[in-house]
């Protein structure tokens, strides 16, 4: 398994969605960057004017809470998360690279862009799945109705063929089987 493949899907594996968006927060992209966290956010907030809402945005208390309760991560009774951490969409991402100006943040970013528009490809296609997947049960639904309609004919015909045609009119039905005596 190529080194490129692996880093593709421990990246994939980072990005969440926060605020109905694809994001990596800061403590999983810095360390691709060859950075700490507190060196990323730092650089980012010298750089504030490159980094509109649509690029970062910083995490409520309650959403870290729930971050960390959701990845198994406990405090300690009594201990508060100290800072909260920045969440970077796939244009933060790739800003972040550039204003640490490296070159293992310029190769990080774009292996961080790519996972970004690969996850997005996944999602486009499972979007079209589910179109066809809506339209065939469209299609059935109306088949669904039509082969009831042939059940319920073929009933009625075989309920018209089990009597004959004076026992109708009489009402009374002739047995069927072995009768002693």
């Amino acid at each position: 398994m190529s080194k490129e493949i692996v880093l593709q899907g421990l990246i994939e594996s980072k990005i969440l969605v926060i605020r109905g968006q694809r994001v990596m927060l800061d403590r999983d992209l810095a360390p691709l960057y060859g950075v700490v966290p507190k060196v990323l956010n730092q650089a980012v907030k010298r750089k504030k004017e490159k980094f509109p809402v649509d690029f970062m945005f910083q995490l409520s208390k309650r959403e870290a809470e729930e971050l960390s309760r959701s990845q198994f991560v406990t405090l300690k009774r009594g201990q508060n998360i100290k800072f909260l951490p920045y969440a970077f969409t796939e244009y933060g991402a790739i800003q972040a690279a550039n204003i640490l100006n490296s070159s293992a943040a310029t190769q990080a970013g774009i292996a961080v862009v790519r996972a970004f528009v690969r996850l997005r490809e996944m999602v486009s296609a499972h979007k079209e799945l589910a179109v066809k997947l809506a339209e065939l049960e469209r299609r059935l639904a109306g088949h669904d109705m039509e082969i009831k309609a042939i059940v319920d004919l073929i009933r009625q015909l075989m309920n018209g063929m089990s009597q004959p045609e004076n026992d109708k009119s009489s009402g009374s039905k002739k047995q069927i089987g072995f009768h002693p005596g």
